[in-house]
């Protein structure tokens, strides 16, 4: 993982050579349009207010989960005392990206969406919220964090959510199995390199044209970048978006040659 420092570093230096962020200067109308549509779509939907109300609650609830953490940086399968308020503060997505996933539900209409690392269940949230129709299947490694987030998904009054409890080594590829074709994937469970890369290959197989692949923290370390760079390396990869934080992966197979954008968000 890299220092707050190393980070500030990384993320001057893309906010300085990337793409600006009004579409000028990109030649794919694909991609244009999505910048225009939804990178700078400023509306404030409804949806967007009840489930800010509720991250606020969760920052301030002092209630204690017994948490197991399979994720970088733990002991595999290490249980830690931690509030509600402290999962909230260091694990949710912050808002400017969790909007911009439900923007990309909006635009993409998916039918089927997969999540891993539901979390406290806010970006599900934001994923299920933007196309109620969908069904979402969203996958948790901690037994005590996924029931926090059920009761969550019935505070907003959720119903097309499905969780799915245990260590994504385990639990991936049986969920994986059960699905014809992924339509729009959110990867945030575990910011190693290996695991991201084996999850990408599970995924892969069940990708279609119009497959969105979603990567968090794709500069968070080096081995995050390292996993970015194979990624967008595979041959099934025909088109990648680099937002600093996020990292978008399309498998557009009418598009011939491979192209890679860093775009300013």
């Amino acid at each position: 993982m890299y220092s707050p420092y190393q980070l500030a570093v990384k993320y001057l230096r893309y906010y300085v050579s990337a793409s600006n962020g009004k579409g000028h200067g990109i030649h794919s109308p694909f991609v244009f349009d999505l910048v225009t549509a939804v990178l700078n779509d400023k509306t404030v939907y409804e949806d967007y207010k009840q489930i800010e109300l509720l991250r606020k609650k969760l920052l301030k609830d002092k209630t204690v989960l017994t948490v197991e953490d399979f994720g970088a940086g733990s002991t595999r399968g290490l249980s830690k005392q931690r509030t509600i308020q402290q999962i909230a503060a260091s694990s949710l997505k912050k808002p400017k990206y969790a909007k911009l996933l439900y923007r990309l539900v909006k635009y993409f209409q998916p039918k089927q969406i997969l999540e891993l690392g539901t979390s406290l269940g806010i970006t599900t949230a934001y994923l299920a919220s933007a196309k109620k129709d969908a069904d979402v299947v969203t996958m948790e490694g901690s037994i005590a964090i996924t029931f926090t987030a059920e009761k969550n998904f019935q505070l907003l009054h959720l119903a097309n959510i499905k969780v799915i409890t245990g260590n994504f080594d385990d639990t991936l590829q049986p969920a994986i199995s059960q699905l014809p074709t992924v339509n729009f994937v959110f990867v945030d469970g575990n910011h190693r390199k290996e695991p991201t890369l084996n999850y990408f290959q599970q995924l892969v197989e069940k990708t279609t044209d119009s497959t969105v692949i979603v990567f968090d923290d794709i500069h968070w370390s080096s081995e995050m970048e390292e996993a970015w760079e194979t990624i967008k390396q595979h041959p099934s990869v025909t088109l990648t978006i680099d937002l600093f934080f996020i990292g978008l992966v399309f498998f557009r197979r009418e598009q011939k040659v491979k192209e890679h954008f860093v775009i300013r968000f």
